[in-house]
């Protein structure tokens, strides 16, 4: 009988957890091997981080028993969960800024010495050469002397990652590790994770990327609207398969797009140089032009002035030289209510930032485009019904997953489903222009191809598009025309049916010689 219990490093039997609204998980059970690593794949809102969470401490289930190492646990913090060593990578960084790495790392488990027999201190010597020898035996590479405020997203992971090692997790838990990382540092995480399993950990990975779970794990189990609908074996099954079980319906892989039909500039940049707040030119020089029913995307490595290009066309970033034209106006140094009139819709890359207001209501984030106009407001006094119908209307068309409806804070509803929000009230203004950065940034299989296919009915209605992804295979399936950005430089602007994805991504590294 023992050693039945001990087949299955963790077991998670029949749990089910809900929410006002909701229910998150709905009588799941899933068991995971010593030393494999396990995939939980699904939609946003599926309740793969709910799962894992209970697994972690941060919540209790409602039924159902967690097993680990074959014994019973009922985890109520995750103090608990790491003392049966499991660790957790959040999505959102737990980490203090104006700590170093190290500081981070034994923050609430600091090495205490007591000079001269009396006097407590934390050693950080003593730990810091713990984390630079641990770093060297997975590959992390990370420097414990380093300021958190210093250092970029991708390091700021490993951290996390540390974070676990340090404390001698043995159970790891990833959740959507990928989902802010450039194609490199994803490549780079996929070796460490195969680094922590040739170390014997077990690695539980919550994500919605398929071709990564085929390129890493072992077996899968994919949840849909909180139930779990199969466990697979990763190897024998095929990436369309594993789509289709995910979404509930046959997904297309690829987009199938119309010849463009394009009409008169709409938006037309010229010689534009944005400087950042250290008077650093991070945009320098760039001109282009965007047509009626043209989807013009710009391909770069992130940190290259994409970002800054789009808020300066914006007016989040003030213009330090040239011009921006919309519909044949002058609009380099307008408001940024007058460009929005003018006819521009933006979806950011920053959603929590300048996307949502996250502690407002979905159907007022929904509204923020229209508060002001009839018939949300007649005479300033605001239509609460016409609000109510408008967002249900969304909520429906854009399948925003949200446990209250139109009344769910923002804040408590998945990445994923807050970015079906921005692009739903962006696109409903059938704007002229249309900026989409990043739109599929964080977003499940079935979400993409639908944002796909939203971006391709604007580009048919006639709006001129200007995407700005760091998907390779976005831009390339997506776009009319290509420009490559390198160091704040359009280094390459051509048809994109000139270039292929090895063309474009030799302009990404600086390359411009064949």
């Amino acid at each position: 009988m023992g050693e039945k219990k001990e087949e299955y490093i963790v077991e998670m039997r029949h749990i089910t957890k809900r929410f006002p609204g909701i229910i998150a998980n709905d009588d799941v059970t899933i068991q995971v091997r010593k030393g494999e690593i396990y995939a939980l794949l699904g939609e946003n809102g599926a309740g793969k981080s709910t799962l894992m969470s209970m697994l972690y401490g941060l919540y209790e289930p409602d039924h159902g028993e967690i097993y680990v190492r074959g014994e019973k646990v009922e985890f109520k913090s995750p103090s608990e969960a790491s003392a049966k060593n499991i660790g957790m990578v959040h999505q959102h960084f737990k980490l203090v800024d104006n700590y170093t790495v190290g500081e981070n790392i034994v923050l609430g488990i600091e090495p205490i010495k007591k000079a001269l027999g009396f006097i407590p201190y934390v050693d950080m010597k003593e730990a810091n050469e713990k984390i630079r020898t641990l770093s060297k035996q997975y590959g992390l590479e990370v420097n414990p002397t380093d300021k958190i405020s210093d250092i970029n997203v991708s390091i700021r992971q490993r951290c996390e990652i540390m974070k676990m090692l340090y404390r001698e997790a043995e159970i790891l838990i990833f959740d959507e590790p990928t989902s802010i990382l450039t194609p490199q540092e994803v490549e780079y995480l996929l070796k460490i994770m195969e680094e922590l399993r040739r170390g014997g950990k077990t690695i539980l990975l919550i994500t919605h990327k398929i071709e990564e779970i085929k390129k890493i794990a072992d077996r899968c189990a994919i949840l849909r609207r909180g139930a779990l609908v199969d466990v697979l074996d990763v190897k024998t099954t095929s990436t369309q398969e594993m789509a289709n079980l995910m979404v509930g319906r046959n997904v297309e892989l690829k987009t199938t797009k119309t010849a463009p039909k394009f009409g008169d500039t709409v938006l037309s940049v010229r010689d534009l140089k944005v400087r950042d707040e250290d008077k650093v030119e991070v945009v320098k020089g760039v001109s282009f032009d965007i047509r009626a029913g043209e989807i013009f995307a710009i391909a770069g490595v992130s940190g290259n002035g994409q970002v800054e290009l789009a808020d300066a066309i914006t007016g989040l970033d003030d213009i330090a030289e040239g011009t921006v034209t919309l519909l044949g106006q002058d609009i380099t140094y307008s408001t940024i209510r007058k460009r929005t009139e003018t006819g521009i819709s933006y979806i950011p890359e920053d959603r929590q930032t300048f996307g949502v207001f996250q502690d407002f209501s979905l159907r007022d984030n929904l509204a923020i485009r229209r508060y002001y106009k009839e018939p949300f407001s007649k005479k300033g006094i605001f239509n609460f019904s016409v609000s109510e119908d408008y967002a249900s209307r969304l909520i429906d068309e854009y399948d925003i997953r949200s446990g209250q409806g139109g009344k769910t804070i923002m804040r408590s509803m998945s990445g994923g489903n807050q970015q079906k929000a921005i692009v739903g009230r962006e696109i409903e203004e059938h704007s002229p222009l249309i900026i989409f950065v990043q739109p599929t940034r964080g977003m499940d299989m079935g979400a993409i191809e639908n944002i796909h296919k939203q971006i391709l009915a604007e580009r048919e209605r006639g709006a001129a598009i200007l995407l700005i992804s760091l998907e390779l295979e976005e831009v390339m399936s997506l776009a009319d025309t290509i420009g490559v950005i390198y160091n704040g430089q359009l280094l390459k602007i051509a048809d994109a049916g000139t270039l292929t994805s090895q063309d474009v991504g030799r302009y990404m590294m600086g390359v411009t010689e064949a």
